[in-house]
């Protein structure tokens, strides 16, 4: 396995968390987001959409985060990702598709490149809307986790799923951007039981041999 990944992306964080909850140890490639490396033609001819991360196994090029996570569960199905009954992966997916589809994709880099380039945003402009729609997304998030009796010690009983691989890094972020998780007890108590995980720190960051 070949790994394309960026110390601050979330969406390589996610994978970094699931490929050390697997095991797994591919070799490594960074490509840095903030000189526009993703944007090489080197990369681009790797992964079209200029975005990290991408996995190569084999002959086989996977994008897109939540597509990876899942392709490494039904080939490594130890440690499980999703739990086994019909509702329960529903869930599981829900809760990660609120965070990796509805909330990260708004704060993206290039969104809030764009935000400050092409539309002459200010930094504070582009904070304010960083933390508007996190705040919103945990806000929901908080409300749902919290009143499901599925919610354990992670998102979805008492065994890491995806819904805590996506969960990881958004909180990571969140606090970059000084966002107010007061509100928000049952997401930082899930938080920080994940913390405790060997394989859940090592991905972050802060610890990837590219990090500035």
């Amino acid at each position: 396995m070949q790994f394309y990944d960026y110390f601050r992306s979330s969406a390589a964080y996610r994978c970094r968390i699931a490929l050390n909850l697997k095991g797994l140890e591919p070799e490594r490639t960074f490509v840095n987001l903030r000189t526009g490396e993703v944007r090489s033609d080197w990369y681009t001819k790797i992964n079209p959409q200029q975005l990290v991360p991408t996995l190569i196994d084999g002959d086989a090029t996977l994008t897109q985060s939540l597509a990876i996570i899942e392709y490494l569960d039904e080939i490594h199905p130890e440690p499980a990702f999703m739990p086994k009954d019909p509702l329960g992966k529903a869930r599981v997916r829900a809760i990660s598709q609120t965070i990796a589809c509805d909330i990260h994709p708004l704060n993206n880099l290039r969104i809030l490149n764009y935000l400050t380039g092409e539309l002459g945003q200010s930094e504070e402009a582009k904070n304010q809307w960083y933390v508007h729609w996190v705040t919103l997304g945990f806000t929901a998030l908080e409300a749902q986790l919290a009143a499901s009796a599925d919610t354990g010690t992670y998102c979805h009983g008492d065994t890491v799923t995806m819904a805590d691989i996506c969960l990881v890094p958004q909180v990571f972020n969140a606090r970059r951007f000084n966002t107010d998780m007061t509100p928000y007890p049952t997401i930082v108590r899930i938080d920080e039981a994940l913390a405790q995980l060997p394989a859940v720190a090592d991905a972050a960051p802060g610890k990837q041999p590219d990090a500035v």
